[in-house]
């Protein structure tokens, strides 16, 4: 009975039985009876099935590795610390063993090998040449810290090589090169369970390989069928692409005549289209797949895999079968987003010196549609955390039921954080129970998707167990990241039928006619780079170890050998720079178009763009907005509110924004942001000058210059202030709680306290004075005349301050930001302008409402407080028209008359039925407009 061994990857899913099926069709086209069909296996499975050690698990290899290097390198390093450049040394190894190197000789002293270069037979000419360019580019004399690293570990790693494989051996597991070397050092043919081993589609053969290949060949138990064709072995002399090829038909014939391989010379369709993205690629796919004929004859092939899920959402109705061969990333469905997310929480969201959650990582977790299905609690405890402003909260506060219980509860150590993630993955399990539920293709997937997690980490937690892996929970969460974005979640399918979506190392001996390759980019076939490896490349070179033009040759032989049968090949490829991506077409489809023998055309996928017309809003006071503006401020009406500066600075600004937000009543949705932006940087301050001053007026309201001084001396004291209106305003947590600060709230929390000294310093100038009030309500009701009759408002806000001296109220409002504005007059604060001085209507106002509440002369201030050291400030307003006197506004009952006059032309303005709500003219008052979206400005 024959065996025939086929020439698949090990990490693609299913492909060994997927092209066994193709196989067994067409085997069965050609008998008339029923027959036994040849067990197919892949080179791997073969070599592994004749070995008496088993594949050891990845993270366990890494694990004997470090134990071997600390005993023989006497090193101090960490498993955390060695763990990924320990599979790149693996890495090393398994492709020494794969091409049978003398690792002695590889690994011995630089300098012996320098020496010694001349005695060492087995190298050809072009491997002694790299061997010497090699110690041209090293010079071992002239030697620097780093040199001096990569040579004391380089002499150790021979002994490492030896005695790793010593301890795999004992235990009875190996790695992938050191199992095929065993058993081809150790393989008796004679021995062989099969008569016949027949090889189909190799291309480039490690020294294993073809070790094995000979042995076979002498017994006679080997029969080879090649796939290549004479343009790329024979018309073309040094074709990339035939390279291995020619040299594998010399030392193993094949069973085919030459005459079956002159295919590609055959008329053939062949298009190039350039797209401007990815996903263009994925929408055009499927407009082209309606010309192409039966579907079983159709290959979409992915050079970049990523492009599988846009492809999926194109599959329009009328595609009745498809296959997909290349499997579903693990990384892209909920359950890894979950696990991610769920460790995240466990590692960087809590702080074990503060036992708290950081909210970023508690909001992602409670947001996850696995949480809000699993706990009715999710979705109102996110939105308590978002309106409480709650930063860090303790694990108390979210253990609102049981799966948030377990959700919620820190783990300290590895062996509890896998444990308390197949707990998690367990509940997750309960949502998939109900098959006819979730029967649809992307919900077994996800299925599947929980069983691959729970295996995985699984075996992780095994090996903490058993005691083999000890590393820190940061290294752990990557692990588990690395183990889970490798994995593919196979789909279940007929191959043997409909369409073909597959990635470009399926394609292997499958031919079809019509073609179409996505993403066929530079860096993407072939792909960018080469693989990490601590032995240099010249010395891989000189021992005939891999290198990566072996990997572009692989790669030209894919492509080549994929196109050769086909007759209508469409090449998509994108032109944009992003990331990685150069926006250039594979080299390949550049030496396509200079050395084949086809006209090719080109043709250009342009997304169809309109440019978009913004209309113009404007919202009429029909008689229901009439009616919401009354309702909102009709005093007569028991729900009505103030009128604020801030509301009537807003209509001035823009009307239409003063609609959505003071009639139409839209907010922006709460967030948390450990962000302060400029308004919550003003807050605080606010605060702190009001606790501040708080303090200072205990035991009367005037203030002295030896309290302001005694208090400047306290630098505690002023951040005690500031702590605590952190605490209140962005902390939101109780005051007896230390704050805790990150980098820019800390930078913040001192510019505040120099603000505060700034305001004191300022005050020291102007005592002794009375503190009145601070952050004092006021208000006053003012009537206006409306088409409905007579509208009694009422006006008013928050005053920051309010100080008496020698007969003046002065109404102090606070600046942390902008520039002081001189107004020419009064009707410029009610001119909708660029340069409109908003803040000084806002304590103008405020002047207005006091002047009639109490008998002294008002005088309105503005004190910017980062303008404040000048010796020359002051926060008295002014008025006057440029390159003319100003005139202090020292007594505010000279403009009050001609302020109200405007302000109650601005009310009966604002309910006028006949003035609609428009957008502002000035479109740099829309950069940061909350409304922006909906206005489209």
């Amino acid at each position: 009975m024959p065996l025939l061994a086929l020439k698949v990857g090990r990490s693609v899913p299913n492909s060994p039985s997927f092209t066994n099926l193709f196989f067994n069709e067409y085997l069965a086209e050609e008998s008339d009876q029923p027959i036994w069909s040849p067990a197919a296996m892949s080179i791997s499975d073969l070599l592994q099935k004749l070995s008496v050690q088993k594949a050891g698990d990845p993270i366990r290899l890494v694990c004997e590795l470090y134990k071997v290097f600390k005993e023989e390198t006497g090193s101090r390093e960490t498993l955390d610390d060695f763990y990924f450049w320990g599979e790149l040394l693996i890495s090393d190894f398994d492709d020494v063993d794969k091409n049978m190197v003398d690792a002695d000789k590889l690994f011995s002293n630089l300098q012996d090998l320098k020496n010694l270069m001349d005695d060492y037979e087995f190298l050809d000419e072009e491997q002694e040449e790299a061997i010497r360019q090699f110690f041209q580019n090293f010079s071992i004399e002239r030697r620097t810290e780093l040199k001096e690293k990569f040579i004391s570990l380089w002499d150790k790693l021979g002994t490492i090589y030896h005695r790793y494989r010593e301890n795999l051996a004992e235990l009875g597991i190996a790695y992938e090169g050191m199992l095929y070397r065993n058993v081809i050092e150790q393989l008796d043919t004679d021995r062989l369970k099969y008569d016949k081993y027949v090889f189909v589609g190799f291309n480039v053969l490690n020294k294993v390989e073809k070790e094995f290949f000979q042995k076979l060949q002498k017994a006679g138990k080997a029969m080879f069928y090649w796939d290549y064709d004479l343009f790329y072995t024979q018309r073309i002399s040094k074709h990339e692409a035939g390279e291995f090829i020619k040299r594998n038909l010399i030392d193993f014939p094949n069973e085919l005549p030459e005459s079956y391989f002159d295919i590609f010379r055959k008329p053939k369709k062949i298009r190039y289209i350039s797209a401007s993205t990815e996903n263009a690629q994925a929408r055009f796919l499927f407009s082209q797949t309606a010309q192409m004929g039966s579907e079983k004859e159709n290959a979409i092939v992915l050079c970049n895999e990523a492009l599988l899920l846009p492809v999926l959402h194109s599959i329009p109705q009328d595609v009745q079968n498809v296959n997909i061969t290349m499997g579903f990333p693990l990384a892209q469905t909920p359950v890894y987003s979950f696990i991610n997310a769920a460790m995240e929480l466990q590692t960087n969201g809590y702080r074990p010196d503060t036992g708290r959650f950081t909210y970023e990582a508690v909001s992602k977790i409670l947001k996850h549609p696995y949480t809000r299905q699993l706990s009715d609690h999710a979705t109102r405890l996110e939105r308590e955390l978002t309106k409480t402003n709650r930063f860090y909260p303790l694990p108390s506060e979210l253990k609102k039921d049981d799966f948030l219980t377990i959700l919620f509860t820190p783990q300290s150590n590895i062996r509890e954080l896998c444990d308390y993630l197949l707990r998690l993955i367990k509940s997750i399990s309960i949502l998939y129970r109900k098959e006819g539920e979730y029967d649809d293709i992307f919900n077994q997937l996800y299925r599947e998707s929980i069983f691959q997690s729970h295996l995985k980490i699984n075996r992780l937690y095994s090996l903490i167990e058993s005691g083999e892996l000890s590393v820190r929970t940061d290294t752990l969460k990557r692990l588990i990241t690395k183990v889970l974005t490798a994995s593919n979640i196979p789909f279940h399918g007929e191959p043997a039928i409909g369409l073909q979506i597959m990635g470009v190392l399926e394609t292997r001996n499958l031919d079809f006619r019509n073609l179409i390759m996505l993403s066929l980019n530079e860096g993407q076939l072939p792909k960018a780079g080469g693989e990490s490896s601590f032995i240099p490349y010249n010395l891989r070179k000189a021992f005939g170890m891999t290198t990566i033009e072996h990997k572009n040759a692989v790669y030209a032989y894919y492509f080549y050998r994929l196109i050769q049968r086909a007759e209508n090949i469409t090449l998509l490829y994108n032109t944009s720079s992003d990331g990685l991506n150069r926006g250039e077409e594979s080299r390949f489809m550049l030496q396509l178009l200079v050395e084949g023998p086809h006209e090719i055309t080109r043709e250009y996928l342009e997304a169809g763009q309109s440019p978009q017309n913004t209309l113009e809003i404007q919202i009429e006071k029909t008689p229901e907005i009439l009616r919401r503006l009354y309702r909102a401020y009709d005093t007569a009406q028991p729900e009505s509110v103030i009128l604020s500066p801030s509301a009537l600075n807003t209509y001035l600004d823009c009307r239409l924004r003063f609609y959505y937000r003071y009639v139409a009543g839209l907010k922006t949705p709460d967030e948390v942001s450990a962000e302060i932006d400029s308004a919550l940087f003003g807050t605080i301050f606010h605060l702190s000058a009001q606790l501040a001053y708080t303090d200072l007026t205990a035991n009367g309201k005037m203030i002295q210059r030896e309290d302001l001084e005694r208090l400047l001396r306290d630098e505690i004291k002023l951040q005690g202030y500031v702590d605590q209106a952190f605490k209140q305003k962005l902390f939101k947590v109780a005051p007896e709680e230390k704050p805790e600060y990150n980098g820019v709230q800390l930078i913040n929390s001192k510019v505040i306290v120099s603000y505060l000294k700034q305001l004191l310093r300022n005050d020291l100038q102007y005592t002794p004075f009375e503190m009145v009030a601070m952050e004092k309500k006021v208000s006053e009701k003012i009537t206006i005349q409306t088409a409905l009759g007579p509208l009694t408002l009422r006006l008013g806000g928050t005053i920051d301050r309010m100080d008496a001296k020698e007969g003046t109220l002065r109404i102090v409002d606070y600046k942390t930001g902008g520039s002081p504005k001189i107004p020419a007059n009064i009707e410029q604060l009610f001119t909708p302008s660029e340069t409109r001085p908003n803040y000084i209507f806002q304590t103008f106002l405020y002047a207005a409402i006091m002047s009639r509440k109490q008998p002294l002369m008002v005088a309105p201030a503005l004190l910017y407080i980062h303008r404040a050291a000048s010796e020359s400030y002051s926060p008295v307003i002014e008025m006057g028209e440029p390159r003319k006197p100003k005139i202090p506004v020292n007594n505010f009952a000279f403009f009050e008359d001609e302020f109200r006059e405007r302000l109650q032309a601005l009310l009966e303005e604002i309910f006028d039925e006949k003035e609609p709500f428009t957008q502002t003219e000035d479109i740099k008052k829309c950069a940061y407009c909350d409304f922006k979206a909906i206005c489209k400005r």
